[in-house]
């Protein structure tokens, strides 16, 4: 079968003053399950195509005549506040593009699908869906379509169509990440100058993250996937010897955690003399002096940290652990390592006296960079989607497919200016 990957993410990662395009690494993962024996495969990736994207849709869809495309669907948006982004109806008016000149069954998945998968099956109306790590379930799934009997019942994570009736199991699919993910089809020299690096896996922890130093230890078997080091060191340098590539960005939201394996790539790193350029996502708490002058040795450039651990690109609404987050910085700035801060302002219980001790707190640093984000975009299944609930802001925690904000009620008309004003002092300091 002839089967056509496409990346749908036009997002910069970052909207202020940073251009950051994140690879789409999930999509190069599903593309190395597949077999290349039984299968020609190709991928279409509009991260940089010009506003008329979907004229390169249609190219493509004419040229290759793909019987099966699958699509990969990164954020549901930017989560920028000050320029809110959607993403749905790009993939919605790719789909309806193949529609138009096609016949291809076609498959959508990627994390932003995963987070409210029946919703966003409805709403672009793919022929299946994929929840969860689709590398070998999409693989199973083509195979399945090769000769005629796709079976979805009785694929776990698998969502369809069944006579106007959205069935899910609500399953996720899972994948051991054991191959080395699939990047001959895409712009590698682009990605190379497109932001922090191009991804390499090295640690998910699905839905767990350290958010203190006292948890570090404990909780590890909730990592889902932790990579070996001889594995993770491999593909670095596999990516530099094919790509000549010298910026990687190693996608793991707490890289401190566990200790002692962060220690233990940093001196593989350093064995394997890769000399490379790397930058991650470091949890603000249980680092040591040790660990971070590996880092550097090894050569990491910039570390991405929360006020409070968690996703890196976030940041919590509340300053706890001020005074773990206050060391780890220091130990940063002592060792030579840059770092970035990212603070969340006007969740539930914010006042304009927590934001201005928010802000002083972050005067007294000496990062990279700052990111001040402004309300919290909503997740389902969180506290702060079901306070947006009760206050009438959705209606149900579908209507999250679209970017929605929490901002405390009474903070909504002073905050994006008062934080707009403070970016325009200090040069390294972004809004969002």
């Amino acid at each position: 079968m002839r089967v056509l990957l496409i990346a749908t993410n036009r997002h910069n990662r970052l909207m202020s003053r940073m251009d950051a395009k994140p690879l789409p690494i999930g999509l190069a993962y599903v593309s190395a399950y597949i077999d290349k024996e039984k299968h020609e495969v190709e991928t279409l990736d509009l991260m940089f195509s010009a506003d008329d994207y979907l004229e390169t849709v249609s190219e493509k869809i004419n040229t290759f005549v793909p019987d099966v495309v699958g699509i990969s669907m990164r954020n549901l948006s930017n989560h920028s506040y000050l320029d809110p982004q959607w993403q749905l109806p790009i993939t919605q008016a790719v789909i309806n593009k193949i529609r138009e000149l096609s016949k291809a069954t076609i498959v959508c998945g990627g994390p932003a699908f995963s987070i409210l998968p029946t919703e966003c099956f409805e709403f672009v109306r793919p022929d299946y869906g994929i929840v969860g790590d689709a590398g070998e379930a999409f693989s199973d799934l083509i195979d399945r379509l090769d000769i005629g009997e796709p079976s979805p019942e009785s694929l776990p994570g698998i969502i369809y169509d069944n006579n106007g009736t959205t069935m899910n199991s609500n399953d996720r699919c899972s994948s051991t990440f054991d191959r080395l993910p699939d990047l001959g089809n895409l712009d590698m020299q682009k990605y190379a100058h497109a932001g922090f690096g191009v991804g390499i896996l090295t640690k998910l922890g699905g839905f767990y993250y350290p958010t203190a130093g006292a948890n570090l230890a404990e909780n590890e078997q909730l990592w889902r996937i932790i990579r070996p080091i001889d594995e993770v060191v491999a593909e670095v340098v596999n990516m530099k010897s094919t790509y000549q590539l010298k910026k990687v960005f190693f996608i793991d939201n707490c890289f401190n955690a566990p200790l002692q394996h962060a220690k233990d790539l940093c001196e593989a790193l350093i064995d394997a003399n890769v000399s490379i350029r790397w930058n991650t996502c470091l949890g603000p708490f249980g680092c040591d002096t040790e660990l971070l002058a590996l880092m550097k040795a090894s050569g990491c450039g910039l570390v991405l940290m929360t006020s409070a651990g968690g996703d890196a690109h976030d940041g919590a609404n509340t300053l706890t652990n001020t005074a773990e987050l206050l060391e780890t910085c220091r130990m940063c700035e002592e060792n030579g390592l840059n770092y970035s801060i990212s603070q969340r302002f006007g969740g539930p219980g914010e006042t304009k006296t927590s934001v201005e001790e928010k802000l002083s707190f972050l005067k007294q640093l000496n990062p990279a960079l700052v990111n001040l984000r402004i309300g919290l975009s909503l997740m389902p299944g969180t506290l702060e989607a079901t306070l947006a609930l009760s206050e009438g802001l959705i209606a149900s925690e579908s209507d999250l497919i679209k970017p929605t904000f929490y901002i405390t009620p009474h903070l909504r008309n002073w905050l994006p200016n008062k934080l707009c004003t403070e970016a325009d002092q200090h040069p390294r300091w972004n809004v969002f």
